[in-house]
């Protein structure tokens, strides 16, 4: 069996393994609330804002895909997921004790850009 076949096999195993435990995992936010009761509330306002900003994204990548104009556009897609978005999200992550500038609220946006686009490459894989 050559080193390639082995690793293979074994995410194949971990493939299984995660699909597994992904079905029977206990959303986060539930474990957060358990784990952390007092920090619930706060764990809340970060889960909503990372929520919006995932929504708006995903808004955005959508209106750019049904005008045929995906690529090349990173920059006026930022501004339209800040303008959607920034309002709300500095207020919900000041509520959880986080101060927020656009500065902070792109890095975010680029992250879960970043995380989507992994998500998609892994998919087509």
């Amino acid at each position: 069996m050559s080193f390639i076949s082995v690793l293979e096999t074994i995410g194949k195993g971990f493939e299984k393994g995660l699909k597994w435990a992904l079905t029977y995992a206990v959303p986060v936010e539930k474990l957060v609330a358990l784990l952390f009761p007092a920090a619930a509330p706060v764990a809340q306002e970060v889960i909503d804002a990372a929520t919006l900003v995932q929504n708006a994204v995903l808004l955005v990548e959508q209106k750019y895909a049904a005008s045929g104009k995906q690529n090349g556009t990173g920059s006026e897609k930022l501004a339209e997921v800040l303008t959607l978005t920034e309002q709300a999200v500095t207020s919900l992550l000041s509520k959880a004790g986080i101060t927020a500038n656009t500065d902070y609220i792109t890095k975010i946006v680029n992250a879960v850009v970043a995380i989507l686009n992994l998500q998609q490459a892994t998919a087509t894989a």
